[in-house]
């Protein structure tokens, strides 16, 4: 029976909001692999290659973070929390940018303390990158929901349930009939074999996208069959963490930007020419407003 060990303190570049960050991450309630549980405690289910576990992290008093996790060495998951919660990423330039901008101001106070987050794997934000393509973010979780509970692990702890996302193997394993019962298109399917194939065999990888420019990383995802310019920028931002990128031609991004900006009209290329390599951000502070109903009364 898996139980949580000794706690480990992350330190955190302020201001962080935990809260924040992980709506961000998780996007819906609905979500079985990203679960908040009582007093806002955060808990995923991670794979290192030996043993599948669930970390628990939550706000220390101190402005820390602390993190909990099943099976032995759990500080080797500090890493990987610090990449997901985005715990180190100055957002000072981003402050101040936003302040600049009257509309956009007061959304970046109420969320202050938001940090972007990333998927904890590459391969994680290039199944969401597809999945979501061309549909609505509900429908595209419910089709995502579907497909992690069938291919995943779960580790269950005191009655609390996370299902690890799926590895690449394990989708490229699963057949036809398997992924269309979970809502998957089969030009969907087609995709997600490909970009998983070029994962596992390493034939694309963070290290190897790490020293290029975003645009020359862009132009290196977008070889890849059903990654397109959104699909590239969604996976830059999400998987790596380029904040110098936001995902255009996005219909909820618009919807979101015409309901959070109010009365103010907002030229979107202009807008992004002033955040410059902090537009990321923007992104994950229309998701949040619409999700917490900021838009101006």
């Amino acid at each position: 029976m898996k139980r949580f060990g000794s706690p480990h303190l992350l330190s955190v570049r302020a201001p962080f909001r935990l809260d924040l960050t992980v709506d961000a991450l998780r996007r819906l309630a609905s979500n079985v692999v990203d679960v908040v549980g009582a007093g806002g405690t955060f808990y995923r289910a991670l794979h290192d290659g030996s043993s599948t576990e669930l970390i628990a992290v939550r706000a220390d008093d101190d402005g820390a973070i602390e993190l909990r996790a099943t099976g032995r060495r759990a500080e080797r998951w500090l890493p990987i929390v610090e990449r997901m919660l985005g715990t180190r990423v100055d957002l000072t330039q981003w402050y101040a940018r936003a302040g600049r901008i009257a509309w956009l101001r007061p959304l970046a106070t109420a969320l202050r303390g938001a940090k972007p987050p990333r998927y904890p794997t590459l391969w994680e934000a290039f199944a969401h990158a597809i999945l979501f393509q061309q549909i609505s973010i509900h429908a595209a979780a419910a089709i995502m929901r579907r497909a992690v509970e069938l291919l995943g692990e779960s580790v269950t702890v005191s009655g609390l349930r996370c299902v690890a996302f799926p590895p690449p193997m394990r989708w490229l394993e699963a057949g036809d009939a398997t992924l269309r019962a979970a809502g998957i298109s089969s030009n969907k399917i087609r995709h997600l074999r490909s970009a998983a194939e070029t994962i596992a065999g390493e034939r694309i990888s963070e290290a190897a996208l790490e020293p290029l420019s975003t645009p020359e990383a862009a132009l290196r995802l977008r070889e890849i069959p059903g990654i397109g310019a959104w699909s590239a920028s969604v996976i830059l931002l999400r998987g790596m963490g380029r904040l110098d990128t936001f995902p255009l031609r996005d219909s909820g991004v618009a919807r979101s930007l015409s309901l959070l900006a109010g009365e103010a009209h907002v030229d979107q290329a202009e807008l992004l020419e002033r955040l410059g390599d902090m537009r990321g951000m923007l992104y994950y502070h229309l998701l949040l407003g619409r999700m917490r109903n900021l838009a101006p009364r």
